[in-house]
């Protein structure tokens, strides 16, 4: 199984780009539920780590909301190349972390990784609309734009298949986010933010 140098399995934060540790140094063990057994720790965050994971997302979202739905589609292809390039490894964290079967992990990444290249695709196609106008002097333009930060917050049943779902169309429209895995399966969002690290 998975080892513990595996640099998929971090066990601190990602914010602003920084893998980072809990201002109060408390952790989270996280356990496997097949065997009991302690497999590792997270950082106990809180306001303070929450407030600066908005504030870096906000402030990512100035240039992100800015690219082109071109350019983030291509940068979710390589998300979802990644992801399958990496199947293997990221489905043993999953078992291990969350205790579904290898093969059903195999699945879930899969379908994680479907996820995300259904919303790359999908996100090119931000078309606008033209609507009648009552007067004839005027036209009415509808555009799409993106909102601003989201909140993923995720279940431990399908922390990575949910994760896409929510992540995909967010990043596809322009949309920047902050993440909060379930505490009992933490690693496999953690993982996603190493893999967006590899993919730019």
């Amino acid at each position: 199984m998975l080892q513990k140098t595996s640099h998929f399995m971090r066990q601190a934060n990602l914010i602003n780009g920084e893998w980072v540790q809990a201002d109060s140094g408390q952790t989270v063990d996280v356990n496997n539920p097949a065997t009991g057994l302690k497999i590792g720790t997270v950082p106990k965050s809180g306001k303070a780590e929450t407030r600066r994971a908005i504030e870096a997302a906000d402030a990512a979202f100035k240039s992100w909301r800015k690219t082109t739905a071109l350019e983030r589609s291509k940068l979710l292809r390589k998300l979802h190349d990644a992801m399958m390039d990496n199947q293997d490894v990221l489905a043993e964290l999953l078992t291990i972390e969350q205790g579904k079967s290898l093969f059903e992990s195999k699945g879930e990444i899969g379908s994680a990784a479907a996820y995300i290249l259904w919303f790359a695709e999908e996100g090119r196609r931000t078309y606008g609309d033209v609507v009648p106008s009552p007067w004839a002097d005027r036209r009415i333009l509808v555009t799409k734009e993106p909102v601003g930060v989201i909140a993923a917050i995720t279940p431990w049943n399908f922390p990575s298949s949910m994760l896409a779902r929510k992540l995909g169309p967010a990043l596809a429209a322009g949309c920047t986010a902050v993440v909060k895995p379930a505490s009992q399966t933490p690693y496999s969002g953690l993982a996603w933010g190493a893999l967006a690290e590899e993919v730019g």
